[in-house]
């Protein structure tokens, strides 16, 4: 029986944190990871070989620059996107995945996405840019239903 294609993508740091919380998942789909590329992530490249992917590190501290970045990661968005085609796209955000999960949206993946655990009372960017558009909206705090009202409680990922 044929796996299904599943994208695990986020941005360095503690959302990545997150996402490798749902490792016991990879052996159960074909998975493939995204992320930024900084010094922290470089060495994932040895534990996932071929099933990891890196997009620029950009940040909005740097305004002038960062516009320069993201138009390199919604460049290599795309190119990623059709290398992988995934069926599901799985995230815990933040920018890194915003054009993923539109341009997945647009070609018919469905789009999973974990608001962070960082947040108990107010909506992330990313998450605010995503509930629109996806297909299963899973916060860890319950008190995060009242902001997003068509998520589910999932609990805590850690």
């Amino acid at each position: 029986m044929k796996k299904k294609k599943v994208l695990f993508i986020s941005s360095t740091g503690g959302h990545l944190s997150e996402l490798q919380q749902l490792s016991p998942l990879f052996e159960k789909y074909d998975y493939h990871i995204i992320t930024e590329k900084d010094a922290t992530t470089k060495g994932l490249v040895e534990k996932y070989g071929d099933k990891i992917s890196y997009l620029p590190y950009g940040t909005r501290k740097k305004i002038l620059k960062y516009i320069f970045v993201f138009i390199y990661l919604c460049i290599k968005t795309v190119y990623l996107y059709f290398k992988i085609r995934p069926k599901y796209i799985v995230t815990t955000g933040t920018h890194t995945a915003g054009p993923m999960c539109y341009l997945g949206k647009i070609f018919g993946s469905k789009i999973i996405y974990i608001e962070t655990f960082a947040n108990r009372n107010r909506k992330t960017a990313t998450g605010k840019l995503i509930y629109p558009i996806a297909d299963l909206f899973i916060v860890q705090w319950e008190e995060m239903l009242k902001l997003y009202p068509k998520a589910v409680y999932g609990g805590a990922i850690y």
